[in-house]
């Protein structure tokens, strides 16, 4: 598998001294901290892959004078219209238009292929752009069927209308692929009548196979249209290729299937679509939202009472099954059931605040068969915006979970608790490869922290960098102290550099791993332990913290945690990864553990509304099809 992007460059030591000693003319500062020390190096993805669009925001002004760095928005998504293939092309020169492809070998057919052009003059066969050029371009170079032999369709169309009939376990929608079968030739309507429908047959299935095609490979809508928060390269596909193999193979169904993401997970989550869909719908339903206190009522509170009957251990039974039967139809959260709450909150892992929120709603009640059927169908969707191969060894981040996994030859061998971005700094969505580990690291402020939360202090005390551990270069890449500053003449645009030295009080910890990409989002310690024990640990800037930093480290660096830390011990260092190692900062809200088992995770940025709003907005354009 290939992955994008511009790698770092480490730059020998000699080269930075002199670079920050006599300075880089036309620099950006920012620019040249983020390369050095920073988070990471903001860069468009190169290589195979045409980079996604990039979305700059527009500063905004906030009380108090100045401007403020936003952060990625979330869009209105709307599909490509479909547009009427234009038959005229093949319609007006029966013999090919363009230079006929090579590999092309007129069929018995063929004649009744040219014969039958003429059916399309009125035919109203709507497509994705894309779609109706691979018609025509294939066709003109190809002109014979596909998908019929002799008197009617053919062993190809049949396997190829089955596949697209069940369209569902893959959570894809049929009707997208429908296609209306000619009847056979013992028909009414006369030879040239059945002609007629064997090309519009032709058409309309060759368009709704490519569909298929596409969806299965690539997704039903385009990630990066939803939010500027996705970030993934366009999987290309050569459509008039798709169709010249299934010209010439028998195996229509082995190909169309194997146009799907090719890993476990998918499968595990079309195996976990297909129970639900088998299954019934649990009686009890609790309101996913709930939100509760000592003290507050909600007419929610005895079914969840009833569910956490339903499944009571001797332990919590045999304390609490008094009081919990006693008050089990009781809207009032009664002061008596805060131990029952805390006592099955920990029992599921959970931190025992007797507080009722959708974490706790979620572990307890779990979620509904129909919540459970939409997190699926929205896993699959997200994992055709991946590789088919997720690689080995590879590091796996799934946000909803709050947790970092390094995975390698199929088994999980490490699994830690992380804490990602807040909803107002939300961690991107995209993939990319570990380059390297940094020991007792520098922190490169970003612009946005500096400007957003540095700047309005440092225009009341320009002197509070240079007590608070930080340095400030300037363009020329020279140390200048904060205090000479008139941090009061920038507003989103500031022409410096600031970095926080290792310390323990850096806000990366003892150290850091880099994956260099455009959002400088990485791995890190941080000195701030008790946010790994809350159960919501949305806390961060956008980074993602990691409980067992060493662990991580150790692991894709291919050696032991007394390894790293030994390297802790020498100050400031950096270790290049010398392995491929994807990672993934994912964000599935269902998602397989090894074994295979799907679980179900709160969706604490709200992505997965939107990404149905995108799915239905496709679908709204392809209901009219023909």
């Amino acid at each position: 598998m290939k992955f994008l992007g511009n790698k770092a460059t480490v730059m020998p030591l000699a080269v930075v001294t002199v670079m920050l000693t006599f300075g880089v003319p036309q620099a950006d500062a920012q620019g040249l901290f983020e390369r050095l020390f920073g988070g990471g190096i903001r860069r468009a993805p190169q290589g195979d892959f045409p980079p996604p669009p990039k979305h700059r925001p527009k500063p905004k002004e906030f009380a108090g004078g100045g401007t403020r760095i936003n952060s990625p928005s979330y869009y209105t998504y709307k599909a490509d219209r479909l547009v009427r293939v234009d038959f005229a092309t093949l319609m007006a020169a029966p013999q090919p238009v363009a230079p006929q492809d090579a590999a092309f070998v007129p069929s018995l057919t063929s004649d009744a292929f040219r014969d039958a052009i003429a059916g399309l003059g009125d035919y109203e066969l709507y497509a994705e752009p894309d779609i109706a050029n691979a018609l025509i371009a294939y066709y003109s170079a190809n002109p014979d069927f596909i998908w019929v032999t002799g008197t009617g369709p053919n062993g190809r169309a049949q396997d190829a209308v089955r596949v697209l009939s069940e369209a569902t376990s893959y959570g894809l929608t049929p009707a997208d692929y429908l296609v209306e079968v000619p009847a056979a030739s013992a028909s009414t309507g006369g030879a040239d009548a059945r002609l007629k429908g064997f090309v519009r047959f032709e058409m309309a299935l060759s368009a709704r196979v490519l569909r298929y095609v596409h969806d299965a490979q690539s997704g039903r809508v385009d990630p990066n249209r939803i939010t500027g928060y996705y970030d993934f390269p366009a999987k290309p596909l050569d459509m008039e290729g798709v169709l010249k193999t299934l010209a010439r193979t028998q195996q229509v169904r082995t190909y169309l299937e194997s146009r799907h993401p090719q890993n476990a997970e998918y499968q595990a989550l079309r195996v976990e679509l297909e129970s639900l869909q088998a299954s019934a719908e649990d009686e009890i339903v609790v309101d996913p939202k709930l939100l509760l206190k000592p003290g507050q009522t909600s007419p929610e509170l005895p079914k969840l009472l009833a569910k956490i009957a339903r499944n009571l251990d001797d332990e919590i039974g045999g304390a609490y099954g008094e009081t919990l039967a006693r008050l089990a139809t009781s809207e009032v959260y009664d002061p008596e059931l805060v131990p029952i709450i805390k006592a099955v909150q920990k029992k599921a892992g959970m931190k025992g605040d007797g507080v009722i929120g959708p974490r706790t709603v979620a572990a307890l009640v779990g979620t509904s068969k129909a919540d459970k059927i939409q997190k699926v169908q929205v896993a699959l969707e997200q994992l055709r915006w991946l590789p088919s191969d997720l690689g080995s060894p590879r590091v796996f981040i799934n946000q909803p979970a709050f947790t970092a996994s390094y995975i390698e030859n199929g088994e999980e061998k490490l699994k830690t608790r992380a804490v990602i971005g807040k909803t107002t700094n939300q961690t991107s969505f995209f993939y990319d490869q570990v380059e390297q580990v940094d020991f007792h690291p520098y922190w490169g402020v970003p612009q946005s922290i500096l400007v957003n939360e540095m700047l309005p202090r440092l225009r009341r005390d320009p002197g509070y960098l240079d007590r608070a551990g930080y340095e400030v270069v300037n363009a020329r890449g020279k140390r200048i102290p904060s205090s000479s500053v008139n941090w009061g003449a920038y507003g989103a645009k500031i022409p410096y550099g600031v970095r926080q030295l290792p310390s323990e009080a850096n806000a990366l910890g003892e150290l850091k791993i880099l994956f260099p990409n455009k959002h400088a989002i990485y791995m890190h310690d941080t000195p701030q332990k008790s946010f790994f024990q809350r159960d919501m640990r949305a806390l961060s800037h956008g980074c993602v913290r990691l409980q067992d930093p060493r662990g991580m480290a150790a692991a894709v660096l291919g050696t032991s945690v007394d390894y790293v830390a030994e390297k802790l011990k020498h100050g400031h260092s950096t270790e290049k990864v010398t392995r491929t190692i994807q990672v993934y900062v994912a964000y599935f809200t269902a998602w397989p553990d090894m074994s295979g088992k799907v679980e179900y995770f709160s969706d604490v940025y709200d992505r997965d509304t939107r990404l149905q709003q995108a799915l239905d907005s496709t679908e709204a354009v392809r209901s009219p099809a023909s």
